[in-house]
């Protein structure tokens, strides 16, 4: 056979593949040749499968309904259910800003954003990524680097992690960063993945009553009952709490307390707190190799800064809370700004050689993440929503999301000078927002608990994602892909581009352009004349009105008053309301009088002179009276309403009532 003839042969047996349905791909263990993947479902129980390269694949896990569903639908509900268990799937692939690279739902990896890092830890330019691991349900808890996909290095951590992150030390060669990672009341520090040094927070004072109690405990002079009615009774009142091992006796029962009071009353109280959050800061430079300091947070409301080397503390702040998060800029030996989210729901800001906060932020609920967008801190409160703040506090923008925020992070895009802040929400979306403006969103199988995003292994731009069920997720961002603002074209709006119909110009334009430009300066001084006379005019009738008291309010500061009247009916019997109000801070109001003045030939009014009662301080009192309409011929006038003092002539305020047109007389 001939070489033409087996290339002809070839593609032959290669078109017939490529138009090979779903349902009819070749059985299990017979080589295939297929252009891409497809996606196939085999009879094996509980497990989907992919023909991927010639071969069929296990890749993900079925439930039993997805199972019944599967053998009962065509090929086109099999497309649309691998859509929905690959999010990755060419079609959804090929209009998507990310690349997805891998996808387990089964990593059993239990994390939040603040125990990811990325960092080149050999030096050898592949990107690892460092897990916290809080195992599952926050039972043993351990240390996971990943290289790729798969767990590289596993130790376990004698409590649960913090906080991880990635420093420099020191500027000698090779130039490899340190891991740190808080756990409990210690910092480990990892060096090219072996433990380095260990750095453990400084103990507290005791309580000086409880030292007492537990003394006397020592020398057998009150029971284990006593001692636990009195330490409890420090626990609610005291402002030092107790320490670890008062909370642990207080939590026996009464059968254990005096074999727990026997082994421990003669050992010492100590008093430990915890790390909460961990941050780096820059030392001197603000380059990105640039030595870094680690900043902690601590569960006695502490910032603590140290030294990268020798790994002392190189500075201490006090907050009103506990810390939660941390975002902090500039540099230790310059200037630096350190934002803390506390527990407390507020947001304190500080700066070099401040013991406290210079700023706060106040909030209305819960912080649920920090992170800093160039200028902007941007905080995810427990109300779903997103809220911008300048570094003074003062608030910039909010947006609101559709679903609880689980977590934050920063997207930071150096090849663009792109910042943007990502939340993952509970309704399974990782929203991307610059400012305001929403630059993309991304779906995921489960709710997103931690995001991180950089350059890891080889990628530069690379979103890592861990959900709520221990699933891990990564994605590439495509070199191509541009965030717009608001998903559409970049570039002016499409409005801008539309021509005004603007009309042609007529002999009378002209011609008053030409007056203009000739008797400009004698338009422009008969402007500012009439402009004065009308000033001057104002002014006068104002003076006139303050004079005879026609405005309804008062201006006098002795009598304060404040009064509107109300016109209710069609005719020929009209229900007059006058609101009178004192409008003083605390000075009632006596010996008032109500005046009408009317046309006797058209009106007539029960009372047309009354007492006021006492006006009490901000209260407005009602005033009714009925106008009777005399005149048949369908014409109003103006009844006007003065208010004295009683002893003076001239009123203290008053009102003119335009009277409507009495419609009974007139339709009879």
């Amino acid at each position: 056979m001939s070489w033409d003839e087996r290339l002809r042969l070839s593609r032959q047996k290669l078109n017939r593949v490529q138009r090979l349905p779903h349902g009819d791909l070749p059985a299990l263990g017979r080589k295939a040749e297929c252009p891409e993947p497809l996606y196939a479902r085999f009879p094996e129980p509980g497990r989907y499968w992919a023909l991927r390269c010639g071969w069929p694949k296990p890749v993900a896990k079925a439930t039993s309904a997805k199972m019944a569903a599967a053998s009962s639908s065509d090929s086109d509900c099999g497309r649309a259910e691998s859509a929905q268990l690959f999010p990755s799937s060419p079609s959804n692939e090929a209009s998507s800003k990310w690349l997805d690279a891998h996808y387990d739902p089964v990593a059993n990896i239990h994390t939040f954003s603040s125990c990811l890092a990325l960092a080149d830890l050999h030096g050898d330019g592949e990107y690892k990524l460092v897990v916290g691991d809080l195992g599952p349900g926050g039972q043993h808890p351990r240390l996971k680097v990943l290289k790729g996909p798969t767990v590289l290095t596993e130790s376990p951590l004698p409590a649960l992690p913090a906080a991880a992150a990635t420093f420099l030390m020191e500027q000698h060669e090779p130039r490899t960063p340190a891991l740190a990672l808080a756990s409990g009341p210690c910092v480990y520090v990892y060096k090219n993945l072996r433990p380095y040094f260990k750095f453990s927070l400084p103990q507290l004072p005791p309580n000086p009553l409880e030292q007492d109690l537990w003394n006397q405990a020592k020398e057998d002079r009150i029971d284990p009952l006593t001692l636990k009615e009195m330490l409890e009774g420090i626990r609610e009142k005291a402002e030092v709490p107790l320490s670890v091992q008062s909370l642990r006796f207080l939590q026996l029962e009464l059968s254990e307390m005096e074999a727990f009071v026997s082994q421990h009353k003669s050992k010492s109280i100590k008093r430990q707190t915890v790390i909460t959050t961990m941050t780096t800061l820059k030392k001197n430079l603000a380059d990105e190799d640039a030595v870094s300091c680690l900043v902690l947070g601590t569960e006695n409301k502490e910032l603590l800064v140290l030294d990268p080397e020798a790994f002392i503390i190189l500075a201490k702040m006090s907050l009103p809370s506990v810390p939660v998060f941390l975002d902090v800029s500039g540099q230790f030996d310059v200037e630096f700004r350190l934002a803390a989210a506390c527990r407390n729901g507020n947001i304190y800001i500080l700066r070099r050689d401040a013991k406290r906060p210079k700023y706060c932020i106040e909030l209305s609920a819960q912080p649920v993440g920090l992170v800093r967008v160039h200028k902007v801190l941007v905080v995810g409160s427990t109300q779903d929503s997103l809220h911008g703040f300048t570094h003074k506090g003062k608030k910039l923008w909010t947006v609101q999301m559709p679903a609880a925020i689980l977590t934050m992070n920063l997207l930071e895009q150096h090849s663009r000078g792109l910042q943007a802040v990502m939340a993952g929400l509970a309704n399974g979306e990782v929203r991307i927002y610059r400012d305001k403006t929403l630059l993309n969103v991304i779906r995921t199988p489960d709710a997103v608990t931690s995001l991180c995003f950089g350059r890891y292994g080889r990628e530069d731009n690379t979103l890592i994602m861990t959900t709520r069920g221990g699933g891990l997720i990564i994605k590439i961002l495509k070199r191509t892909a541009v965030f717009v603002e608001g998903g559409g074209e970049a570039g002016p709006p499409p409005a801008q581009a539309l021509k005004l119909n603007v009309p042609r110009k007529t002999r009378l334009y002209v011609d008053q352009t030409l007056r203009e430009r000739e008797a400009g300066t004698a338009m422009h001084r008969t402007f500012q004349t009439d402009l004065y006379l009308l000033r001057l005019r104002t002014a006068r009738a104002y003076v006139q009105a303050l004079e005879s008291s026609l405005n309804p309010v008062s201006v006098t500061a002795r009598e304060p008053l404040k009064l509107h009247a109300v016109v209710q009916g069609l005719g020929p019997t009209f229900k007059l309301t006058l609101h009178l109000q004192n409008t003083s801070a605390a000075r009632p109001i006596l010996g008032l009088l109500v005046c009408f003045l009317y046309n006797e030939v058209l009106y007539a009014l029960p009372r047309a002179f009354f007492k006021v009662p006492l006006l009490v301080p901000g209260l407005s009192y009602p005033l009714e009276t009925f106008v009777e309409s005399l005149s048949d011929k369908g014409i109003s006038d103006i009844i006007k309403v003065l208010v004295l003092r009683e002893g003076q002539s001239a009123p203290l305020l008053s009102a003119h009532i335009n009277m409507p047109v009495s419609e009974g007389l007139a339709a009879a």
